[in-house]
């Protein structure tokens, strides 16, 4: 019975595609594009005609909290459930394989919620975070690359739908960025990944991954640094959560 339990897991691991975890990647996301739809926001108005002063903003505030923590709570607790029937059948894990159990599952469910923050905040991808922290959880740097892609898949393309609906985006600057990344995208994945494959160097992932944060943060502080100068060094502040309409006001002004 072992056997067959363990012949069931190995066969569950070797599909590329497993159709129920795509299926629920698919509802999430149509889940959140239509409560980031209703809600507005990041110049698109409502389609219900809710400001950020409605009681009903913050409900499908909350709503979207709420969806996406379910999804994480419920695929949580799959995890750890399903790695307690592995390790009962002494199931042949890999090196790079991580022994998920709660303490591990609080650990890296807090680290991620502070990288939605901090990429919610300063507008970095969420990937940069975590792709290291997988790393340091022994986690093949192929699967980390692979997980952090899925990752900015969800997060970007709602809201990029929501944008290209309303008309906001140029088409010409999407179309042509678009490309480049693409053409970015296939180079790494058929040269870089194919030579890692080959060579075995995973360590080239955590260099580049590595190198594309150190000049990120360099940038940043450049990007800081330029645009402070330009307001004689007065910093604005934090704006106010809510605004309904824009002011001529400036930092200085009086």
């Amino acid at each position: 019975k072992d056997i067959e339990k363990k012949l069931a897991f190995l066969e569950l691991d070797s599909r590329q595609y497993p159709r129920e975890k795509l299926v629920s990647f698919v509802v999430l996301w149509i889940g959140l594009f239509i409560l980031t739809f209703l809600k507005g926001g990041k110049g698109v108005e409502s389609v219900l005609g809710i400001y950020c002063d409605s009681p009903w903003y913050f409900v499908l505030i909350a709503s979207q909290f709420i969806w996406t923590l379910g999804f994480a709570m419920v695929f949580g607790l799959k995890l750890v459930r399903m790695q307690e029937e592995r390790n009962l059948v002494n199931y042949p894990y890999l090196p790079k394989d991580v022994r998920w159990d709660s303490k591990k599952l609080r650990f890296y469910a807090a680290f991620t919620f502070g990288a939605g923050i901090v990429a919610g905040l300063i507008g970095i991808g969420g990937g940069m975070v975590l792709g290291p922290l997988m790393l340091v959880m022994g986690i093949n740097p192929i699967v980390s690359s692979a997980t952090t892609a899925t990752m900015i898949v969800l997060t970007s393309s709602s809201v990029a739908v929501l944008f290209i609906i309303s008309g906001l985006v140029p088409l010409d600057y999407a179309i042509f960025f678009f490309c480049v990344c693409l053409s970015g995208a296939y180079v790494g994945k058929r040269f870089i990944d194919g030579y890692v494959r080959k060579s075995g160097m995973t360590s080239i992932l955590i260099f580049i991954l590595a190198s594309i944060i150190g000049f990120s943060t360099i940038g940043c502080i450049i990007i800081v640094i330029l645009q402070l100068s330009e307001k004689s060094w007065c910093f604005d502040g934090l704006q106010p959560f809510c605004v309904l309409h824009h002011t001529s006001e400036s930092c200085g002004s009086s």
